[in-house]
Order: C-alpha cells, then structure tokens, then sequence
C-alpha cells in the first residue's frame, strides 16, 4: 500500500515482482492511474480512489512554494483528500484481506487496517527520515551537518509527525464506528498481532545513506528496491534516431516538480546545454518543461523508462527525488540535482558528498551558466569514474530481493506459530 508520485509506487511494483516469484499472490494499492503499470508488470492493482498527488498538481500546488497563504490552502485541501484516502486504505484491505501487509507511511491507516485483521503490516522508508539516529541530520532539514543536538532535533521532528497522523487519524475515528479499539498505535513502527516487533524497511542504498550504529535490529536496509528494466520495451522511432545521430546526450527532467514559468525554464536548460556543448533529452511531463520549439541538437521527451534511457545518457540533471537519485546513479550516470522541497537538497548533498555530481542547484536558483557550470563539472573524467564505481556497487545490492526474502521467512515463521 503506498500513495504519491511515481517514486513512492515503483518501489513497490520492484518488490511486489520479487515476492510474486517466490510464488506470493500480490496486491498493490495505490491510486488509480498506475494500474497499467502495476498490471504489466503482472501483479494486481487494488486502487484507492484518491489521487492526491494529481489534485495537488498545477496551480495548487505552485501556490503553496510561492506564499504562506497558498501554503495555507494546499495545506487545508490535504486535509480533506487524506481523511478520504485513510477510509480508502481501510476498505481495500478489508476487501482484500491479505496476510502481510506492507506500506507506505502515506498509507498509515494500513495499521489500523492490519490490526483489524489481525495481521502485520510493515512500514517502507524511501527517505532516512523516520528512525531516531543522532549520526545525521533528518534529510528534512535544511543543514547537513550532525552536532550535539542531532539526536534530539530528529526527536522533535519524529515527535511532530506523529503529532499530524494523530490529528488526521482523531477526525477519522469521529466518523468511523468499525474501527476497533481506537487507541494509538504508533504508525512508524508497524504493527504484529502478537505485539512482537516488525521489520522496518529502508529502501534506500546503504551506499549513499551507511546505516548508523545506533539504529535497532528491526531497522533493515536494504538497498534500493529497482524494477528490472523492460526489456519488450522499444523506443520511439525518433527517439532511436536522435540517440544515434551523435554523442550521449544530457537528460534533463525535474519529474513531478512543476516550475513557476515553464518556457524561462526551458530556455535556460537549453542555454546550459548549448553552452556546456552537449547535446540534451529535455523531459517534459509533470515537470514543467516546455517542449516546444527546441533546437535541433536537442530531444523532447514526454516518456521513458528511465532504466532504458539513462544509460545511453552521458549525465542526468534532475530534481533530486530518492528513485530519480538511485536510478541514476544506479547506471553510472554523473548526477546533477536541482532541488525543489523536501528531501531533495539532501540527495543533492550526498551526491556530491560520494563525488559523484557537483553540488546541488536550486531549481529557482537555475541559470544558463549556473547550469552548464555544474554539466561540465558532471562530465569531469574524475567524477563520472565515482558514478561508475557506485552504479557498480548499487546493481549489485538487490534491495527488492533482499526485502522479499525477509517477508517470506516472516510470513512462513507466522503460518507456522498459527
């Protein structure tokens, strides 16, 4: 169960294929535009009926980074899409009933559902931002460096996250009478029937982000949980065309980040293109980037696998999500971030910590020359030997498989006990 983007969802597709092999009958819920790919990759598609991430997109959305008062708004709208999504994370699994669940923190219902059913339900982390640890700074926060106070500032925000899903699952409850026992559960850390602890699952690689010594024997880091690349799938004709024309291209795409102006943005990845002499894949899409009208040097793209197109690419510029980053640098790829919110500016940071990628550029910050500095500095011979050696050492985790093995021999210990 997991709600978002495309890169809180393929994870869970990536996992749900390695469980299916060991011969499990899997489900994935999530909303109901990624059924396609939930399907093609022969699993099951249990939608929920919200897609938060859509009807937060546009003008919404873009209201909210520009003024405390469009915050306001974005911030109000959640408020009522989440109070649906929770019912619908409870119906589907009641109308699945499965054995183990396995979510999402956006899906913290899931808990409440497994307890319900009197099952287990395991929590997914694709950021390091939900554990106590005083070895880092929660990725949240705008500093990177750890000191005295780490530990117990990554208390407080563990504290006021907590704090929100308990205000969210209060409105809820007021409207639910088929919820047993309303009291707390703490939806960070899962849920077992028997009140053992569960694994908590760290989807990231170990690589980027080492595991700290003070984390528990619960806490699992796995690697990154990838989806096998596709390999029915085949390029546009003049996609195939533009790849073979000339040199590794640079590829360009901020995912589902939208940007205030779309053709100024455009304009000056072009620009930072043309003036680090690379040819570009400039993604359009969710991003905000403008397709229109680019030169012949350059490629619009509203589509592709990433796990197909990044490594015929000479480097990636991006926004810095945690897929984005791991793909990435999955195959190698010189990476140049350019963060919007969130997590982002700390990926943006560890790329350039493991010198893989320069350092990281705000979105609004972009220039044509602030960006064709950082391509150029990607394309340093030093630099992109770093992204060859860590691609080598992230194809080489298994994350999905890893993750899959631990659930089967959870869910086998449990048939056993029952």
């Amino acid at each position: 169960m997991t709600l978002g983007s495309r890169g809180d969802v393929q994870p869970f597709i990536a996992l749900g294929c390695a469980l299916k092999s060991d011969g499990h009958d899997v489900a994935v819920s999530t909303a109901a535009n990624f059924t396609d790919m939930i399907e093609k990759a022969g699993l099951r598609s249990a939608p929920v009926s919200v897609d938060m991430q859509a009807e937060l997109e546009g003008s919404v959305l873009m209201e909210g980074m520009r003024s405390v008062r469009g915050l306001i708004r974005a911030w109000r709208l959640s408020q009522d899409l989440m109070q649906t999504q929770l019912q619908d994370v409870w119906d589907v699994a009641h109308r699945e009933h499965p054995d183990v669940i396995v979510y999402h923190p956006k899906a913290f219902s899931a808990v409440y559902a497994a307890r319900s059913l009197g099952i287990m339900a395991m929590p997914v982390y694709l950021q390091p931002a939900y554990t106590l640890t005083g070895a880092f700074p929660n990725p949240i926060y705008p500093w990177r460096r750890s000191g005295l106070l780490t530990r117990r500032l990554n208390r407080a925000f563990l504290w006021l996250t907590r704090l929100g899903y308990s205000s969210l699952l209060r409105k809820w409850f007021a409207k639910r009478q088929d919820v047993p026992s309303k009291s707390s559960i703490d939806v960070l850390t899962g849920y077992h029937p028997a009140g053992n602890p569960v694994p908590r699952f760290h989807a990231f690689s170990q690589h980027l982000v080492p595991s700290p010594d003070d984390y528990g024997i619960h806490e699992r880091t796995t690697g990154y949980w990838f989806v096998d690349p596709d390999d029915t799938w085949q390029p546009p004709a003049d996609l195939e065309a533009f790849l073979s024309a000339g040199p590794a291209p640079v590829y360009v795409g901020f995912g589902s980040m939208p940007s205030q102006d779309a053709r100024a943005l455009t304009r000056d990845v072009v620009a930072a293109l043309d003036m680090a002499g690379q040819r570009g894949i400039i993604a359009t899409g969710w991003s905000g980037l403008s397709g229109g009208d680019l030169p012949p040097q350059h490629f619009a793209l509203e589509s592709a696998p990433h796990s197909w197109l990044f490594p015929r690419c000479a480097a990636v510029v991006h926004h810095g999500g945690a897929g984005s980053t791991h793909e990435g640098l999955r195959w190698g790829r010189p990476t140049v971030i350019c963060p919007v919110f969130g997590d982002q500016p700390f990926w943006g940071y560890v790329v350039a910590r493991l010198g893989a990628g320069p350092r990281p550029v705000k979105q609004k910050k972009i220039t044509g020359q602030v960006l064709a500095d950082r391509i150029i500095q990607a394309l340093d011979p030093a630099i992109a030997s770093a992204a060859e050696d860590i691609g080598s050492l992230l194809r080489a985790e298994g994350g999905a498989r890893q993750a899959a093995d631990l659930i089967t021999e959870i869910a086998r210990d449990q048939q056993t006990a029952d």
